[in-house]
């Protein structure tokens, strides 16, 4: 049992409480639902920056990415600059969409575009798909509050979750993100100070780890993937076409399409500080992957290239958590601790944000009709309830998945990431499409990627592209079917 000193309790312990206090406050007073879920639209673009960034990180990064480094190499870095690439398309196509009109959620655009009923749809596949994605990064997040505090996986879930919606449920969005603002700078600082404390245990500092790396062959960035067969190609994720093309139309879905970051882009000002924040959170993603994939890449030296079953580990994902409670000085554990939870309370606090305004804003009031604003906020925050608890039952409905972690979570994600992308560019390439079409060709597209998963044809990493193109095809087909139609 790894020894954990009262100084990193108290560490960790005040952190939480000061993420209670300004989350709370920095909301401000709150008397509408668009108060509750958007803060107003008047938020400053580096802080929704900052916020995206947090948002997306999450624990996976913190434990998965030194994790994958530590089985692996760099060339996770690949779909790090399809990120990049993804977000630049979005801001180019897909943020003008959304400041037209006042807009309350990504899918209101898609009733707009084709009606009521795809709004609806597009919705609910991503209500049970952020439930299941996140789900999996809060089960992550409790990896080391369970080894820290001995607790079983489900008692720890539940500590996390608890918080999280404390301060979502008196901050709202705009708490979140100025949460976000702390914490993001708080769990990078955890991180670089990690690396720093496995350096000084090396030989030769940081120069041990770029030996030790370079003669075990893991520096590789880029990987062609051309030295084998078609079938090889697409099955491997970290390849340079996989990782730039799956890594730009995932990005695109998931910061184009995904309420989780489209509610934050919709809470500044105006268009071109909505572009600057996307932009800029995909500049700042590259930097950070890097950072986790090297403190893999030192843990691997350190730990000597021992295997997980030298470790007595079970998962790659425990990696870093072992490191952290064993190894780092009391104080200095409960600082990277505390960073820890910081990735993971400002994801899961944004996903019980965009859980509850897409309920609200997309499947209750549309049904409801109008509500006074008083109740609307109410109702609101029951949703946040709500959506924690299923929260945490999809964590510990993940806890026995071997798969690691960051691969699962992306995985959930890109399976009806493909469909939903499909279909909002689908309303923007393609007058002809009408809601049936639409809707069809949603279905569609995900139908296509089932069956690709099924068969095991390609990695991840393809299947939000494989998606978005069937839906596209679909699309572009039934909406032809309907000129021929009218022609006759």
């Amino acid at each position: 049992m790894p020894v954990v000193t009262p100084l990193d309790y108290v560490v960790i312990v005040f952190y939480l409480l000061l993420v209670l206090i300004v989350g709370s406050f920095a909301g401000g007073k709150q008397s509408t639902a668009k108060d509750y879920f958007l803060g107003s639209s008047n938020i400053s673009w580096w802080a929704v920056c900052f916020s995206i960034v947090a948002a997306e990180t999450s624990s996976l990064t913190f434990i998965s990415i030194p994790g994958l480094a530590y089985l692996t190499n760099l060339t996770f870095l690949q779909v790090a600059i399809g990120y990049l690439i993804g977000r630049i398309l979005v801001a180019i196509f897909l943020l003008p969409l959304y400041f037209k009109g006042d807009l309350s959620t990504a899918y209101a655009y898609l009733e707009n575009r084709f009606g009521a009923k795809t709004r609806k749809f597009a919705s609910i596949v991503f209500l049970f798909t952020r439930v299941a994605a996140d789900g999996v990064r809060l089960f992550a997040t409790a990896i080391p509050l369970k080894l820290l505090l001995n607790l079983s996986y489900p008692q720890a879930i539940i500590i996390i979750a608890i918080i999280a919606l404390a301060y979502t449920y008196f901050g709202g969005l705009k708490g979140i993100i100025w949460v976000d603002v702390m914490q993001m700078f708080i769990y990078l600082g955890g991180a670089i100070l990690a690396l720093i404390v496995i350096s000084t245990k090396l030989p030769n500092g940081i120069n041990s780890i770029f030996y030790f790396a370079s003669t075990h062959d893991k520096l590789g960035l880029f990987n062609l993937g051309f030295n084998t067969g078609i079938k090889q190609f697409f099955s491997q994720p970290y390849t340079l076409f996989a990782g730039f093309i799956g890594g730009a139309f995932l990005s695109m879905a998931s910061h184009g399409t995904d309420q989780l970051i489209v509610q934050r882009l919709l809470s500044t000002k105006k268009l071109s500080e909505a572009r600057k924040a996307i932009i800029g959170s995909g500049v700042i993603v590259i930097i950070q992957f890097a950072i986790f994939l090297f403190v893999g890449l030192g843990l691997y030296a350190y730990y000597d290239a021992a295997t997980l079953d030298t470790l007595k580990l079970y998962k790659a994902d425990e990696i870093f958590p072992k490191f952290i409670i064993e190894k780092i000085p009391a104080g200095l554990s409960g600082l990277i601790i505390a960073g820890l939870f910081a990735a993971a309370l400002s994801t899961l606090a944004g996903s019980i944000s965009s859980l509850s305004s897409s309920a609200m804003m997309d499947l209750y009031k549309p049904f409801k009709g109008e509500i006074e604003n008083r109740n609307e906020l109410k109702i609101s925050r029951i949703f946040s309830v709500i959506w924690t608890v299923l929260l945490i039952l999809s964590a510990i409905f993940f806890m026995s998945s071997p798969t690691i972690v960051v691969e699962l979570a992306l995985s959930i994600a890109s399976f009806t990431y493909g469909g939903l992308l499909g279909t909002f560019l689908l309303g923007v390439f393609i007058n002809k499409a009408k809601q049936e079409d639409a809707l069809a060709a949603f279905v569609g597209g995900i139908l296509v990627m089932v069956s690709f998963v099924a068969m095991k044809l390609v990695a991840w990493t393809w299947f939000t592209f494989i998606g978005v193109v069937a839906t596209l095809i679909i699309g572009k087909l039934l909406s032809q079917l309907n000129i021929f139609k009218m022609d006759k």
